[in-house]
């Protein structure tokens, strides 16, 4: 089907038509039946059909075209598979489905978005524009029109029938007849379908036909497409839930624009004629031409005289595109969102959306699909800016009226850009679709600078828009750019900000390098990437925290930003010191995000802290017990140790299989995860807090049955961090008095208040469950032994030295604020009796008034002395006195003025009733618009209470952590224990001591045997050796484990000070303040940086910031260059690091000479991964290598290179060559070394007296 996976399927005929084809030409349609447990059917393009050969087929196989990793598919193909047994009776017995099919339920719910010429969906306010498209929409009607079914997959689920019809004078009077169809005869049936349907969008794209047999009678398959990330939807409907997971198309087989994109038979679309707009001769809006430095590629000119020719509503949409050139605009016209020119062709690329007719280039999709559509957009790389119309066609027509003097231009309803969507600044509002992933997504702006001293400066802002978190800093760094590097790792951007022309050589390298897929942008000085002067200024202006004032400071800045201003300026508009690229850098940001729309509602949250590099507190000359007695010392893991341990990603496809994150994240909540992934970058140091989780960790191990149970519990909470975000910025006062999204008319403006109550109803339940998981916790949380388990377990109400706030409180407040059934079902919230002062004070003073009123009448009933007058009326001529002739003959007040009559009666009004009824409308109006207000200024009253949200969200994702790490420690893969984490003494070495530890992701060998245990021991005395050794050389066999052996000492020291259990009989070490690695031979050819370049970059980073408290994985160093080279480079390294650093280190080599010059070195232990030769002889074909991956004392006497040639299928002749090769080298070293040893026993600089002996031994082997 089209936009959706290939899925199995049964030809048969249709239940009420008999027949299995419908349609003619291309648009012929097959009817089948698709294979699911619950089967449901449909009409499908005869294109879309390709006969089915079984799962054993090719095609069905990885890399073939029917290949899918979907369970619904895979059960499809079985049951698929189990019909082509079958002969053509039994198998059309499997024809059970009656149900509606997905296209007959469309039927009533298709919108026509006919293909009309190029003035199709242009404003034709004018009267002539009027006259010639209803001409063209009577004419088109008149043949049979060209459909796209559209179905909306985001309606509301609770079958609500209550839906937004806009009248026939709005309709018929604006130019949002979309794509030249009424409204009128398109709303009833089109809202009718977006309210009840819970099916995807299917888009058919006009394709060229391919050639296809007739349809077979087997079974068959749809058509597939890449999938999205998956979305979550609750839907009804068995066919459109099955498909609905497969949301918008990643990739489409889209139409030629030319050939198949408008049938007119020209060659080229209207846009690409334009010689303004050719590659090479456009310019910016300033006119600056493409090859200019200041050229802004964001930005179009667009000549007046062509603007000139436009109908207002395409000159509205060039005004617009000229400013963002670079977005694809969703161009609001009616109910629709249209793409013209070069994006309506990127909306069929990437979309699969189709052409509509005319000479220029025109697609679109209803209101209710933007958040999909803009969704797979953005995740492609692109920029989507949302225009809506903000005002309705009568307010146009008063404002030309007011204005007197109006042109044609005038006459269109006003549109703006109220949303610009990037990969960086994702908000997940009502509009856009739920977030497909758990983990942040950082939008980073960087300022650099060298100082005086020639010391690299960075300023850096980073913020997760979907949560509105904002972390600013400034810091130092070295010429390799270890900690911005760290940063990038630890805060991974998908989108970064710079200032052009600002970024070293260096810095611009890392960017290309490590973040290919992220999005660059560079902001011109000044105009938009802000000084910090700029910065602070807008900051005090655009009062995004004046609802937050501090008061402490007597400055409306929150304190991290505060702290950042110069301490002589109380008013915080200068910057400090050391704080002014920060300051910019937030200020690049700012502008950013004020481009984007989303200002007001992230920075009003004044959600900010400090970021400091993880290795900027620890200081080389502070005597190590008091460092690590430190709370807040972390130990540092940069880009390149996470990267060459796998700790986050793999090294293959940069997913997170085979990752330590995925071994240990059991975490149930979305905002655990994230805090999971941040304690997995930067462990702790102190023992004291370390041993502190490990206790938690065991307090939780000795009550399974009751984890188990908060388990349930977590997994029902939504993400709560991103729902107070959104629900701040729904209730936010700044963005609600002057964002366009407040003019915005909405055709599903219900739907979306829907959506708001929902969210705001699901987080005021995941903050009772949270409460229920504290009460539930509480009954045994005094036999926990861990201080922060108790701390995050117990209620601050009940306990002083609890964390978790109490809730209780606020959310019976909120349970009785509304009628929560109500407002989930109708979409609006009316308050409660003292809930809201200004709308129990309006329908009050109406209580009054109308019993002011009552008394008004009785008292002149009785004057008239007649019971029969009463009031008539409605609106604004309400209360008028109704009297009966006969009473009028006597005499009437005179302060009585006739205001109507009817036969036999007469209507009046008094002052006083008039003055009563100014009163009530009055307090009508004031209570309708405390009712429209309602919802805004109830999220609004809720986030004000955000410190106590926050603080729940915190404790609750430290405790789903804190069980993840249980919870690994519970079931590993074999013996799991306890480390034991001890302060360093002042006269101790640092020691590493892993006894028959085991790698925490691989659980077999290579050859699929189990994984073998291995001892690792560094710093104190193992039991084969006396040596205290701190540097340990490892040789053996190539594939005999070195890299494993170290990537796994690596990982059980981060897992150790985690706090979580290590794969290990034993684990005692003293705390590590930093790890290094040196692992595997890769170049940066992005960076241009060659392979032994990137080895000597990553080792001159260790020995310039390793301290004795480091731990330094290095594998193989020096294999980039020449033999000797290498060898030499590696040798003063090894020393480097074992006699003046000391620091914990296993470096693995090849280079034997290097292992015989350290082998008598009492600062140099040796160890060698054994394995066992079978026929060692002359021809390496005989040998028989074993590897037996056990890491064992002494030095291994051959790398046994042939053997791991011999595996990788190198020709048997090749391997002779280069062993007869290797006898030569051999031969030649020998000679040199006996050469050597005859001068030194000559020369009397060796004493040894078994010199002749040893010489003797030399020969012979020689």
């Amino acid at each position: 089907m089209e936009g959706y996976p290939w899925w199995p399927c049964l030809i048969y005929n249709h239940p009420t038509e008999r027949t299995i084809l419908r349609g003619k030409g291309k648009a012929t349609r097959v009817h089948v039946q698709f294979f699911d447990d619950s089967p449901t059917r449909g009409w499908i393009s005869v294109k879309y059909l390709k006969p089915y050969k079984g799962s054993s087929d090719g095609e069905t196989m990885k890399g073939g075209m029917f290949y899918s990793t979907k369970p619904e598919i895979k059960r499809a193909m079985v049951l698929a598979d189990d019909a082509m047994k079958k002969d053509k009776i039994k198998r059309l017995e499997l024809a059970v489905c009656n149900e509606p099919s997905d296209t007959e339920e469309e039927e009533e719910e298709i919108e026509e978005m006919s293909e009309n010429a190029s003035g199709n969906s242009e404003d034709c306010n004018s009267e002539e524009d009027m006259k010639s498209n209803k001409r063209l929409m009577s004419r088109e009607r008149a043949v049979k029109t060209k459909r796209r079914r559209v179905l909306d997959s985001d309606s509301d689920h609770d079958g609500s029938d209550v839906e937004f019809k806009p009248d026939g004078k709005e309709a018929a009077s604006s130019e949002e007849a979309s794509s030249g169809v009424d409204e009128n005869e398109s709303s009833d049936t089109e809202t009718e379908a977006e309210s009840v349907a819970e099916s995807p969008i299917k888009v058919p794209a006009k394709r060229k036909r391919r050639e296809v047999k007739k349809p077979a009678k087997r079974s068959s398959l749809g058509n597939e497409c890449s999938e999205t990330p998956k979305r979550a939807a609750t839907v009804s409907s068995e066919a459109k839930s099955k498909l609905t997971s497969f949301a918008a198309p990643e990739s489409f087989e889209s139409q030629a624009n030319a050939s198949s994109g408008a049938t007119g038979g020209f060659s080229v679309w209207e846009h690409e004629k334009l010689d303004w707009l050719q590659e090479g001769k456009r310019r910016d809006v300033h006119r600056r031409r493409q090859g200019d430095p200041d050229y802004d590629p964001c930005t179009l000119y667009v000549p007046e005289d062509y603007l000139n020719k436009c109908t207002p509503g395409v000159r509205r949409w060039w005004q617009l595109k000229s400013q963002n050139f670079d977005a694809v605009i969703c161009y609001k016209v009616g109910k629709f969102y249209e793409l013209y020119h070069m994006d309506a062709v990127t909306g069929v690329n990437e979309l699969g959306l189709i052409f509509m007719k005319g000479t220029w280039a025109h697609s679109g999709f209803p209101e209710t699909a933007f958040g999909r559509f803009s969704d797979v957009l953005v995740q492609k790389g692109y920029k989507v800016a949302r225009v809506e119309q903000t005002e309705t066609p009568e307010m146009m027509e008063a404002r030309c009226k007011s204005k007197g003097q109006s042109t044609k231009f005038d006459k269109v309803v006003r549109r703006e850009i109220c949303r610009i969507i990037t990969k960086g600044t994702q908000t997940y509002s009502v509009m856009d679709c739920d977030p497909s992933e758990n983990h942040s997504k950082f939008l980073l702006s960087v300022k650099e600078k060298e100082d005086s001293a020639g010391t690299r400066v960075y300023g850096v802002c980073f913020v997760d828009t979907s949560m509105g978190k904002f972390h600013v800093g400034q810091f130092p760094d070295d010429r390799h750019c270890s900690r911005f590097r760290t940063l990038v790792a630890h805060y991974t951007p998908v989108q970064v900000l710079f200032e052009k022309g600002n970024l070293s050589v260096d810095t611009q390298k890392i960017l290309k390098g490590s973040l290919v897929s992220c999005i660059q942008e560079g902001l011109t000085s000044g105009s938009q990437f802000w000084n910090a002067s700029k910065t602070l200024k807008v900051l005090l202006e655009e009062g995004y925290f004046k609802e937050k004032q501090n008061s402490e400071n007597g400055c409306s800045l929150p304190s991290v930003i505060k702290s950042l201003t110069s301490e002589s300026d109380s008013l915080g508009l200068t910057p400090g010191e050391n704080s002014e690229l920060a300051l910019s850098a937030l200020g690049g940001c700012v502008f950013y995000l004020k481009r984007c729309l989303i200002d007001q509602e992230l920075l009003s949250q004044a959600n900010f802290e400090e970021y400091v590099p993880v290795d900027i507190a620890t200081a080389k000359d502070m005597s190590s017990s008091s460092l690590f007695a430190r709370t807040g010392q972390r130990m540092v893991l940069d880009g390149v140790t996470l990267m060459n341990l796998e700790v986050l990603q793999n090294g293959t496809n940069g997913s997170t299989e085979g990752t330590l994150l995925e071994r240990i994240d059991s975490c149930c909540t979305p905002f655990g995860k994230r805090l999971l992934k941040q304690w997995l970058c930067a462990p702790l140091c102190n023992p004291k807090s370390i041993n502190d989780r490990l206790d938690a960790v065991e307090d939780l191990l000795a009550v399974p049955d009751k984890m188990s149970e908060v388990s349930e519990y977590l997994k029902k909470l939504p993400d709560l961090e991103r729902l107070l975000s959104k629900i701040h910025s729904i209730g936010s006062p700044l963005k609600s008095q002057n964002h366009p999204d407040s003019r915005a008319i909405f055709y599903e403006e219900l739907k979306y208040s829907k959506k708001k109550i929902a969210d705001f109803l699901s987080t005021l339940e995941g903050f009772k469950i949270m409460n229920e998981i504290v009460e539930f916790m509480e009954e045994f949380a005094s036999d926990f032994k861990s201080r922060v388990l108790k701390q995050l377990v117990t209620c601050k109400a009940r306990n002083p030295d609890g964390r978790f706030p109490d809730l209780s409180a606020e959310l019976t407040r909120w349970d009785t604020a509304f009628d929560h059934n109500q407002a989930r079902k109708t979409g609006v919230i009316t308050p409660k009796l003292g809930f809201d002062p200004d709308y129990d004070r309006a329908l009050e003073d109406i209580r009054a008034l109308e019993e002011d009123l009552r008394r008004y009448l009785d008292k002149q009933r009785k004057l008239l002395g007649s019971k029969s007058v009463q009031y008539w009326g409605t609106g604004k001529n309400r209360y008028q006195m109704e009297i009966p002739e006969s009473v009028i003959s006597r005499n009437l007040p005179e302060e009585y003025e006739l205001r109507s009559s009817r036969k036999g009666y007469k209507r009046y009004w008094t002052k006083e009733i008039e003055k009563m009824l100014a009163a009530m409308v009055n307090a009508e109006e004031r209570r309708d618009a405390a009712l429209k207000d309602c919802m805004r200024r109830l999220f609004y009253n809720f986030a004000k209470n955000s410190k106590d949200w926050q603080t729940a969200v915190e404790c609750i994702a430290v405790l789903d952590v804190l069980m993840s790490l249980a919870h690994y420690s519970q079931g590993g893969d074999g013996p799991l224990c306890r480390p034991e984490i001890l302060l360093p003494r002042d006269n101790a070495r640092p020691f590493l001591e892993l006894r028959n530890s085991r790698h925490p992701c691989i659980t077999k060998t290579f050859f699929g045997d189990d994984f073998i245990p291995n001892d690792i021991v560094i710093g104190i005395k193992d039991e084969g050796s006396s040596s205290e050794a701190s540097c340990v050389l490892v040789t053996g066999p190539n594939m005999g484990g070195k890299s494993t052996l170290m990537r796994q000492a690596g990982l059980l020291v981060v897992m150790a000070q985690l706090g979580c259990y290590v794969p290990a009989e034993a684990c005692r070490l003293t705390p590590i303040d930093r790890v290094f690695t040196r692992l595997g031979a890769s170049d940066r050819i992005m960076a241009g940086e060659s392979t032994f370049f990137v080895e000597l970059s990553e080792t001159s980073s260790i020995l310039q910031h390793a301290t004795e408290h480091s731990l330094v994985l290095v594998d193989e160093l020096g294999r980039g260059t020449a033999t000797f080279d290498g060898t030499a480079i590696a040798s003063a390294v090894v020393q480097e690091l074992a006699e003046r650093i000391q620091c914990r280190t296993l470096f693995s080599t090849h280079y034997h000479s290097l292992v015989e010059d350290y082998s008598h070195c009492g600062a140099v232990r040796l160890g060698h991964m054994a394995c066992m030769v079978e026929n060692e002889s002359e021809d390496p074909s005989q040998e028989t290598i074993t590897f037996l991956y056990k890491f064992i004392e002494g030095a291994c006497p051959k790398s046994y290179g042939f053997n791991a040639a011999r595996l990788a299928d190198i020709p048997e002749e090749v391997i002779q060559k280069g062993h007869r090769k290797a006898k030569e080298f051999e031969k030649t070293t020998i000679s040199l070394r006996i050469f050597r040893y005859l001068c030194q026993v000559v020369d009397g600089t060796t004493c040894d007296a078994n010199a002749v002996r040893k010489l003797m031994a030399m020969i012979d082997r020689l």
